[in-house]
């Protein structure tokens, strides 16, 4: 009796230890993995494969492949556990591999890769503010308020994830940081068991075969084809062709309605991002329906995949090539403080844009392992400079001046000022002419063309004084200085024509009222507060050639279809502004643009040149460094075709400038490429 009694107790332990067990096992498949269980199990019943449609083509306009397509392999991952060491561990044998096959991860955590840590964008804007770009972020960041906030900097907030990921090793090591990065992505995108992310983009077929070829496999990692860009000519037009790239959660929330997937790849920069909407393809879809035991039952396809339509560029490849060349030869050639600088050419009576370069560039194909160089190079090549950098126009915008003043009635055609060296009409501000200051003399008299000609200071002081800074404004946005030119690069920068409004912007405690005289000289002459870009300059330089028409600039000629090549969207020139000149007077400032490069600044580059041309030289002075470099131009004179704006930062003067342009007019007039005509410098007593 008395062991019955100890018999019955033991039972009613172990059956009381059994039921504890699986309470606690029902509790963790329920509550703790309850997700991964659920999908798993939903996954096993029935799926849907997608078939990825490739991104439509790029060409040149005259339909030769810029972008396309290759198959290649993508590395996902999947949340296969909760146990942050697990998923650590996976991607840390991943990355073993991609380390030593030449591959490499996917990383838009927006910090650097190496110590010290700081962020990827600006922390600061002009005014000493925080930039908006970290207001957005951390506004963004779904763990704001949580694990981080604004205050912490880029270390801090590293480190903050290694803790919330729980991350283990030194965390001033690349390897720690490269985990933080795909497990912010992984996070950011809600991966899950169902919802695999992309780790790896485009890894190398040694990669594929390493992880494939392991005995055990890495614990939800998969291997998935995909499309991959490809260049027929790596670094060609890299800051107009642009990149696209996985896509961000922010993207992914913003387009998930218009029917985006997590893993799927979106433009982001250049027509890749502009060109979304017609490059995206839609993507096919495969039903898979199968047993719980894992037995494939059906396989069946529901929707074909359809490719993107084509992109055709108005863009000439060969000129583009030219224009490359030349304004890294030319950028190389000065030397001292002379690294960068941007170009534009377009066609004079449609507005379409034949050649847009930009130095220094870069090349999409190894944008991924390049990126880290790319952020701490101090000349910035990822920025488009002919559509977002902003450069004082100095003496090229002389002509605008001029056609104000004619236009206005404040001067004649005829009507000569005496440039005197020192123009004294303030007595609290006298500027001089260069020619005054360089060689201690005077232009003399001057009527509008010889003022053109020999970039007189005083002519043009005189004739800002009278015109006063708000007419200045008026043709400033009529020639489209200052104002988006509608090109189609989402990177466009409007720049700023000089004003009171805008200097009380840009100068503190100061308002309208503190405008002087000086500023409106300044202003003339094309220095004070005016920034203009070189695609502006270009488009300027077009509507003074063609007699006042200005058009909207244009990158894309056509969209085509990818299956039968019709057009499905063609563009046409398409008039912004017409601006009342005179014949008259258009003669005369095309005489005195022309003398420019006859007997003027530009003549020896031009000298002996096959063809008119007209141009105007310009050089910007800055607070440091040697003075930018301008040019703007275009040819033939009697029947202008296409118009040209060169800008070289540190570039020294105008003339610099002028060699790009004659290797672009050798290109598109007489087939030459870069470097087979060279014209004989000779010196010049102008240095405009």
């Amino acid at each position: 009796m008395h062991n019955s009694k100890y018999r019955f107790l033991l039972l009613k332990i172990i059956a009381f230890v059994m039921l504890v067990m699986i309470t606690v096992r029902l509790f963790s498949m329920q509550i703790i993995e309850g997700e991964v269980y659920v999908e798993t199990a939903t996954s096993r019943v029935s799926t849907s494969i997608t078939t990825k449609a490739p991104r439509g083509d790029i060409l040149d306009k005259y339909g030769n492949v810029l972008v396309s397509n290759k198959s290649g392999y993508s590395l996902r991952l999947q949340k296969m556990s909760s146990d942050n060491a697990v998923i650590n561990t996976a991607i840390d044998e991943v990355l073993d591999i991609l380390d030593d096959t030449d591959s490499t991860a996917v990383n838009t955590l927006p910090i650097t890769m190496d110590t010290p840590y700081k962020f990827e964008f600006e922390d600061k804007n002009d005014n000493g503010k925080t930039s908006d770009e970290k207001k957005n972020w951390f506004k963004n960041n779904k763990h704001t308020g949580e694990y981080i906030d604004s205050s912490m900097s880029a270390k801090e907030v590293l480190y903050a994830y290694c803790d919330l990921y729980e991350i283990q090793g030194d965390r001033e090591s690349e390897r720690v940081r490269t985990i933080a990065g795909i497990r912010y992505e992984a996070d950011i995108k809600q991966f899950s068991a169902v919802t695999p992310v992309t780790i790896a983009e485009d890894i190398t077929a040694e990669a594929v075969t390493a992880i494939r070829s392991r005995r055990e496999p890495i614990e939800g990692i998969t291997i998935a084809e995909d499309y991959v860009r490809t260049y027929t000519k790596p670094g060609f037009a890299t800051h107009i062709l642009g990149r696209c790239g996985q896509i961000s959660g922010d993207e992914y929330e913003k387009n998930k309605s218009k029917g985006y997937g997590i893993n799927d790849i979106i433009g982001k920069q250049g027509i890749e991002r502009w060109a979304e909407q017609y490059l995206r393809g839609v993507d096919g879809v495969m039903g898979t329906f199968a047993e719980i035991d894992g037995k494939e039952v059906e396989l069946s396809p529901t929707k074909d995949p359809v490719p993107g339509n084509y992109v055709m560029l108005t863009i000439d490849s060969d000129l583009q090539e030219t224009l490359e060349a030349s304004l890294e030869n030319t950028i190389r050639g000065i030397g001292k403080d002379c690294d960068s600088g941007g170009a534009v050419v377009l066609d004079v009576n449609t507005g379409d844009t034949l050649a847009i370069a930009s130095y220094p560039t870069y090349d999409m194909t190894t944008f991924a392992e390049d990126y880290g160089k790319l952020i701490e190079n101090t000349a910035n090549p990822m920025l488009n400079r002919a559509v977002s950098g902003l450069y004082s126009p100095g003496s090229t915008f002389k002509p605008l001046t001029a056609i104000a003043g004619i236009q206005s009635g404040v001067i004649s055609m005829n009507e000569q000022v005496t440039c005197t060296g020192v123009y004294k009409y303030y007595k609290d501000y006298q500027p001089s002419c260069w020619i005054w200051s360089e060689y201690d003399a005077t232009h003399g008299h001057q009527n509008v063309t010889q003022a053109i000609e020999n970039s007189c200071n005083v002519y043009f002081y005189e004739l800002g004084r009278r015109l006063g800074i708000d007419k200045l404004d008026e043709y400033a946005k009529k020639f489209g200085l200052g104002e988006y030119t509608g090109i189609q690069l989402t990177e466009e920068t409007s720049g700023h024509m000089a004003s009171p409004e805008y200097k009380e912007q840009v100068v503190a405690n100061i308002t309208d009222s503190d405008w002087f005289g000086g500023d409106t000289l300044q202003a003339a002459i094309g220095q004070s507060y005016s920034l203009f870009t070189p695609v502006q300059l270009a488009n300027y330089c077009a509507t003074v050639a063609n007699g006042g028409t200005r058009y909207k600039v244009n990158l894309i000629d056509s969209i085509r279809s990818s299956v039968d090549g019709s057009v499905v969207e063609s563009f046409e020139p398409e008039v912004v502004e017409k601006i009342e000149m005179s014949p008259q007077m258009i003669a005369r400032i095309h005489d005195g643009m022309k003398k420019v490069v006859d007997e003027g600044s530009a003549s020896s580059i031009f000298e002996g040149y096959p063809i008119k041309v007209g141009g105007k030289t310009g050089t910007a002075q800055l607070g440091k460094g040697e003075n930018n470099a301008i040019f703007i131009a275009f040819a033939p004179f009697d029947k202008p075709q296409i118009a040209i704006a060169v800008v070289l930062e540190h570039g020294v003067r105008g003339t610099n400038a002028g060699r790009v342009a004659r290797d672009v007019f050798d290109r598109y007039f007489f087939g030459k490429t870069t470097g087979e005509t060279q014209a004989t410098p000779k010196p010049s007593g102008i240095i405009q």
